[in-house]
């Protein structure tokens, strides 16, 4: 195999990098190589000629994404690579710029932020599939391949207290809002997801309720709240119904029970390995890694490894190995990847 040539890297991307560097030195982050665990062989197996080449892996600052992108460190290193880790990025535009730029090699995006956000669509498509299919076919003039998505969806839903759910005639869908009395359609929701295309004034027109209307859902059945507030806002009963994400571990801490959304509304997100185009031409066994990998993130195995952070306080990195021991796909070697 020719090894691959080596990127020249362009002022703008050098501004990205620069630019990143300093907002990570002024937030006081440690360079995310500080806590990766060293790992040992499993099923994920070397690639020939893959010793020879760096490769860098982007992700956003957030629990899960920072789970996905150690998740994605540990797989190429088991694999092989030289892998230079830039995950903990704050921001999505700031990922994908570094994506677009050639600056970073693999990523694990959203297939509905990419679809709204990156590629200015306006309405989303909740068949997951069809998504997928959509923003893969659409990025490939990027230089962008998006390999096959994982099972996990972390997409809006509406939730509600365990405890409560019998009492409002246990309720398991949202079509089951029509069926309560309107001092019972009560909600917890963000600003942002307040005013979003794709958020709660469209949701229930959707679901056959109109806001603002005495025999819909009147405006002061409403309650705003500032992000992560909604889940214990919920959880007390200042409201019967709260946004929450699919895949977010305070769900399952604080008993929650998600509604299923009957009537698709919400668009697809589901994550899946971008992998700059050059690079999976080069060494095609990159998607072999991810085939063996992704389909065990589904959206409970995720929810629970949040959860080990967000509400465990695990760190992140260590929450990955531990997982990918778990499975088979690498094994424990002892130390720290990264560490002088």
């Amino acid at each position: 195999m020719m090894k691959r040539q080596k990127r020249t890297r362009s002022a703008a991307a050098t501004g990205i990098l620069a630019g990143l560097a300093v907002i990570l030195c002024g937030c006081g982050l440690q360079p995310a190589t500080s806590f990766v665990p060293a790992a040992g062989p499993g099923s994920i197996e070397e690639i020939p000629g893959a010793e020879e080449e760096t490769i860098t892996v982007t992700s956003k600052n957030f629990t899960e994404q920072l789970i996905l992108g150690k998740i994605t460190v540990l797989a190429m290193q088991a694999a092989g690579f030289d892998v230079t880790d830039l995950t903990n990025v704050p921001g999505s535009q700031p990922v994908r710029d570094l994506m677009l730029s050639g600056e970073g090699d693999i990523t694990i995006e959203y297939t509905g932020t990419a679809w709204l956000t990156y590629l200015g669509n306006t309405e989303g498509i909740p068949d997951q599939q069809e998504q997928w299919e959509a923003v893969r076919e659409a990025d490939i003039e990027n230089n962008l391949t998006w390999l096959p998505p994982a099972p996990l969806n972390n997409t809006y839903a509406m939730a509600v207290r365990s405890e409560a759910v019998d009492s409002l005639g246990g309720i398991s869908s949202l079509s089951g809002l029509t069926e309560l009395p309107v001092e019972e359609r009560t909600f917890c929701v963000e600003s942002e997801f307040n005013s979003r295309s794709d958020g709660l004034n469209p949701m229930l027109e959707h679901y056959g309720l109109e806001r603002g209307s005495p025999e819909g859902v009147p405006d002061e059945n409403i309650g705003i709240y500032d992000t992560g507030a909604v889940y214990s806002a919920t959880d007390n009963g200042a409201c019967n119904f709260g946004e929450v994400f699919t895949t977010d571990g305070r769900i399952d801490a604080l008993d929650l029970t998600v509604l299923e959304d009957d009537q698709n509304f919400f668009p697809a997100y589901n994550a899946a390995p971008v992998v700059r185009t050059e690079l999976v031409e080069d060494f095609p066994q990159v998607a072999d890694v991810f085939a063996e990998v992704m389909p065990k993130l589904t959206s409970d195995v995720i929810r629970e490894l949040n959860g080990q952070v967000d509400v465990e306080g695990g760190e992140p990195a260590e929450v990955a190995f531990d997982w990918m021991v778990q499975e088979g796909f690498i094994s424990e070697a002892g130390g720290l990847l990264g560490e002088e």
